[in-house]
């Protein structure tokens, strides 16, 4: 419509009309190419073609000389160019607008994803199970300096030696095996502990047989701190409950606190200085060297786990019972008081003892196998 516009105002001039009408009349004319209805000869319609076509190039020419029609012409061209760069803008706006969504998404993503790891980082205080010091060995990573030194943890070539083992009967493995399950299944977390002393020998038992867990590559990460002592069981006792009640009333939530109620916990641990042993399980997120310098612990919290595992077997083998506690938020206190060096991470604190003559627990029901086990 732009270009339609500007040309009528360059018509005015009569010449600019007459060429119009001529060329109209030598292209759109209903009998210019038909020699059936022009009553002329086609030799005659040709000549007299040419000299009108003559007649319309000479009006051209006096057009093109004459100035302002030079100048309207240039105007002319000036505003098609001014067309064509907006028409090819506007061929590239859904292009430029594309490219803004996407900028915007990716700032809109960024900002969203700093934002979400700082709720996270300020909701940490809620949730207890994110404590620091009951993270696994592999999110404190080995400096440089210490990752290109050579491992001596272990001899570089282990003999091997012949292995032994006794193999029992179908009927007697049979046995055997229902037999550690009638054991094992009597096994129940007991918070009501006694006083009564329990043998200091069979503490050490009932620890080095959880000293036979497998562990990766063989580095053996755990630490089982043995507490008797009176006074360092009335410290960790202040320590752990301080801790909890903060848990229980502020960093716990709600669901986790009603599902403990059916359970009849809280944060008074009166076990924790009434049971005769107190044996606290750390784990050793790196080891050292003989010349100072920091070992790798592959696994750390695994083995120290399944170690944690054949533990409770032994005791219960014993006749001893126990209530797995883990002291969330209170693992730094007990390492300064107990005077663990900085590697080792608590990860379990068992009291251990006879349980009381009116010790009661939880009426609950273990799974059947067919709910716990995968045959394929």
């Amino acid at each position: 419509m732009g270009i339609a516009a500007n040309t009528q105002k360059l018509v005015s001039s009569h010449r600019l009309i007459y060429l119009y009408v001529s060329w109209g009349f030598l292209h759109m004319h209903p009998n210019i190419n038909d020699s059936s209805r022009c009553p002329r000869s086609q030799t005659d319609w040709r000549a007299g073609k040419t000299r009108l076509m003559a007649s319309v190039f000479k009006q051209v020419v006096l057009l093109a000389k004459a100035p302002p029609f030079r100048e309207k012409l240039l105007n002319l061209e000036e505003r098609l160019r001014i067309s064509i760069v907006m028409a090819l803008f506007s061929s590239l706006t859904p292009v430029f607008i594309a490219i803004i969504c996407v900028l915007i998404g990716v700032i809109l993503k960024k900002t969203s994803g700093e934002k979400e790891k700082r709720d996270i980082k300020s909701k940490l205080t809620s949730r207890p199970w994110v404590d620091e010091d009951l993270k696994d060995g592999t999110d404190h990573p080995l400096e440089e300096e210490d990752a290109d030194e050579e491992w001596q943890g272990l001899e570089e070539n282990v003999a091997h030696v012949p292995f032994t083992a006794e193999r029992y009967s179908e009927a007697e493995m049979i046995k055997r095996s229902q037999a550690f399950y009638e054991l094992l299944n009597k096994r129940r977390s007991v918070r009501f502990l006694s006083d009564e002393p329990v043998p200091r020998e069979v503490i050490d038992n009932v620890i080095r047989t959880a000293g036979t867990s497998p562990s990766g590559a063989h580095t053996e990460p755990w630490t089982f701190v043995v507490v008797q002592d009176p006074y360092l069981k009335c410290k960790i006792r202040e320590i752990v409950e301080e801790e909890e009640e903060i848990n229980y009333k502020k960093r716990m939530g709600d669901r986790w606190v009603n599902d403990l109620k059916r359970l009849r916990t809280n944060w008074i641990k009166e076990y924790l200085d009434t049971a005769p042993y107190l044996i606290l399980i750390f784990k050793q997120v790196y080891g050292r060297l003989p010349n100072g310098k920091k070992k790798t612990h592959y696994y750390n919290e695994i083995s120290v786990s399944i170690a944690c595992g054949i533990l409770l077997a032994a005791l219960q083998n014993a006749g001893l019972y126990t209530v797995t506690s883990t002291p969330l938020n209170c693992g730094p206190q007990l390492r300064v008081l107990l005077q663990r060096p900085a590697n080792e991470k608590l990860l379990l604190l068992l009291p251990v003892g006879y349980p009381k003559k009116d010790a009661t627990v939880p009426a609950l029901t273990r799974k059947p196998l067919e709910d716990i086990m995968v045959v394929m």
